[in-house]
């Protein structure tokens, strides 16, 4: 076989439509070796070549005589003493980090860790064990792709509604998505899936990770997977498992998925994990960076090199001092957007790439560099705004350009509708976009992504059914996941028939949906929650790729007319530019010196000090006036609301509320109550509100109440 000296850059195997050119980082390194496979099992390379070539740390080489669908891997030779934090062993077959294709997933012995198992010294002494048979193998990929006219959505934030989906969980147990590719990513762009998202109002798809991943091997031997695949092994590779077959085809049929989602109008956001890698600590596997590089790749203790700074809670934290490690990740970003075109990302634990040194730095090298690269800082950018290591809590300390998981929000209106007393300030605070997070650092009411439930934790049907978590499947005797969870089961754990009961569990839902819906800030709906999707209680479901995961497509009336009031919901969200502002609420009010925003209470009177901190209080108004938007049209002309106010009861009891005139003629008409259904226009200027409710109005010309209510006030009757 010809080898010609290649170039160190780009990285990774790159077919140039002649030959390959493969380029690796080492800086420990003493030599590396490129080895080539025909088969995904073979546990011995048919080809060992010595990459004699170094320039800056890279080690390259070109070979005219390789083709794209070519399998590989990397053995790289250097000092095994892990006291150093040096882990070299050329027995080990390597996974490229810049691979864009992986073949499969790892076969687990004890061949893949670096040392010797039961000899007593730890992973102090190394075994030179050949691992290639369970290692799955890099794929040189063919990056040719017709996209013809497809553009990003760029959907403004204001109008941003995310769904959060899991791409096998969603389509596994749909009966109108077709066998072959249910569970895949040609199977979530189905025509169901796509009608089903369009129909809620969903502008951005965030997927759980879809960079190829590992399962532990705890998890394997239990018979148990990395369901939510937070355990990147390949950061350029989509997950080979959400394909149906082939070397390169979850390439090829991911750019198919986005290119379906973008004709609809939909931006895919991708859930990535750029805080740790699936190595795991010390005593981990050797698959990939450990082998290549340990030293540069990795965050390791100061005075005790053999171990890692663990921020995630994982075994290891990548190491966000090297400029190796930040390119790694700042490439595989700009992969994503220039050749798969995804629209943006939500960052895991996104306070470790800010720790420099120790502390959490909002201002750190890796943020500056995205905010100033021409590509990523045009794309949405999003942080969970917490890892575990200290001083890791980081909501509203991200800098412009960022938006965040608002976990205040969550614990907030969970708290609210649970039934406990004196949140009502902070109730307002998180209904108007959470300025007292955001303001500071100058970003908008756009900053703050609300959320009631995610991936993590209890589903929203979980949250209205279960006070205690039910974690027994995952094998860690339930002493996994979160212990409060700010739930409420409304008389019962778990399932039941009472009627009453489920009623106040639908009402609950409705709640946070109406919620979610009629909040400043970007919604974001967690998969299935808009038809009562259950995981029996787990609220740790990572390892549960099954039934207990997969959403259930076969509705009852209950859960099909919580999907209606769902799209009614989110339907009104996109008719009313004030319920989506850009910025916060003008304390000065609008031009002609009226209040944007008013606070009441049940007499109809403005909120008063004594009432903001009262601890018993439950209700609260939030009246917004018609002109308190900040939208324009293309012109610049301001698109102006409706005047709308929100009456919300989240005590045991009745509440009545006096309804203020807003000024002009006009009536207010029930739009959403989610107890029962109301009567057209409210008379005696009074509404009633049924203990744990929420009711939405809109004051309006009789003659527009008459041709635009009625149609949403039948669909309220019908879902009631």
């Amino acid at each position: 076989m010809r080898v010609w000296p290649g170039q160190p850059y780009p990285l990774g195997a790159t077919w140039d439509g002649e030959g390959v050119n493969f380029a690796l980082f080492s800086e420990n390194a003493t030599a590396v070796e490129l080895c080539l496979f025909h088969r995904n099992e073979d546990g011995e390379e048919f080809a060992k070549i010595p990459m004699r070539e170094r320039t800056d740390q890279v080690w390259h080489c070109y070979l005219p005589d390789v083709r794209p669908a070519q399998l590989y891997g990397y053995r790289v030779h250097g000092p095994y003493k892990p006291e150093e934090g040096h882990r070299f062993n050329p027995g080990k077959l390597l996974i490229d980090p810049y691979a864009k294709a992986i073949s499969g997933t790892i076969k687990w012995s004890n061949s893949l860790f670096a040392y010797k198992l039961g000899s007593g010294k730890e992973d102090l002494e190394p075994d030179f064990a050949n691992s290639a048979a369970g290692v799955p193998k890099s794929v040189v990929v063919d990056s040719a792709f017709t996209w013809g006219n497809d553009r990003a959505p760029r959907t403004p934030w204001n109008r941003t509604v995310i769904y959060e989906a899991h791409v096998k969980g969603m389509t596994m147990r749909h009966p109108d998505v077709p066998e072959d590719i249910r569970g895949t990513y040609l199977g979530l762009v189905a025509d169901p899936i796509i009608e089903h998202l369009l129909s809620l109002g969903v502008t951005a798809l965030e997927l759980l990770p879809v960079h190829h991943f590992v399962t532990d091997r705890h998890l394997a031997d239990k018979g148990l997977t990395n369901y939510w695949g937070y355990n990147s092994i390949g950061y350029f590779a989509p997950d080979v498992r959400y394909a149906r077959g082939g070397l390169m085809h979850q390439v090829y049929e991911f750019k198919s998925m986005v290119k379906k989602l973008h004709s609809a109008g939909i931006e895919v956001i991708l859930d990535v994990v750029y805080n740790h890698t699936g190595e795991g600590n010390h005593m981990g596997p050797t698959v990939s960076l450990r082998g290549i590089d340990n030293k540069a790749y990795y965050r390791l203790e100061p005075d005790n090199p053999r171990f890692y700074t663990d921020f995630t809670g994982t075994g290891n934290s990548l190491n966000m001092l090297h400029p190796r490690t930040i390119q790694l990740i700042m490439d595989s970003l700009r992969y994503w957007v220039t050749e798969m075109h995804v629209d943006g990302f939500r960052f895991d634990l996104a306070p470790v790439l800010a720790r420099e040194l120790f502390e959490v730095n909002r201002l750190g090298t890796f943020f500056d560099i995205m905010q100033q690269d021409p590509v990523l800082s045009q794309v949405k950018l999003i942080a969970e705004p917490w890892d575990v290591g200290p001083g890791g809590y980081q909501v509203g300390n991200f800098p412009i350009g960022w938006a965040e998981w608002n976990g205040k929000y969550r614990d907030s209106i969970r708290h609210v509708w649970k039934g406990d007393a004196g949140h009502v300030a902070e109730l307002a605070t998180r209904l108007s976009g959470s300025s007292d997070l955001y303001q500071w650092t100058q970003r908008g009411a756009y900053a703050g992504v609300n959320f009631v439930t995610a991936h993590d934790g209890y589903t929203m049907w979980d949250l209205v059914s279960y006070e205690q978590k039910h974690n027994e499947a995952n094998g860690e005797n339930n002493q996994d996941g979160h212990n409060d969870n700010i739930s409420r089961n409304w008389g019962v754990e778990g399932p039941t028939d009472d009627a009453k009961i489920l009623e106040m569990r639908f009402r609950a839902m409705r709640n946070f949906i109406s919620t979610l819906a009629f909040s400043q800030g970007v919604p974001m709906i967690s998969h299935g929650d808009e038809i009562a999707r259950s995981q029996k209680g787990n609220n740790n479901a990572y390892a549960q790729d099954n039934e207990l995961t997969w959403m259930d497509w076969a509705l009852d009336d209950r859960r099909r007319a919580l999907l209606d009031f769902t799209r009614a919901a989110f339907a009104l969200r996109l008719a009313n530019p004030v319920l989506r502002r850009r910025h916060f609420f003008n304390a000065q009010g609008t031009g002609d010196g009226t209040k944007e925003l008013i606070w009441l209470d049940t007499t109809g009177k403005e909120m008063t000090d004594e009432e903001w901190h009262d601890p018993n209080a439950h209700a609260l108004g939030m009246l917004i006036h018609g002109d308190a938007t900040d939208e324009h049209d293309d012109r610049g002309r301001p698109i102006r609301g409706d005047t709308l106010l929100l009456l919300m009861n989240p005590g045991e009891g009745e509440c009545q509320f006096t309804i203020p005139s807003p000024g002009g003629p006009g009536v207010w008409a029930t739009l959403v109550d989610t107890a029962r259904p109301h009567s057209k226009a409210v008379k005696d200027h009074t509404v009633t509100l049924a203990p744990y409710s929420l009711v939405l109005l809109r004051f309006g010309t009789e003659r527009r109440i008459a041709t635009d209510v009625e149609p949403l006030h039948q669909k309220a009757e019908a879902v009631q």
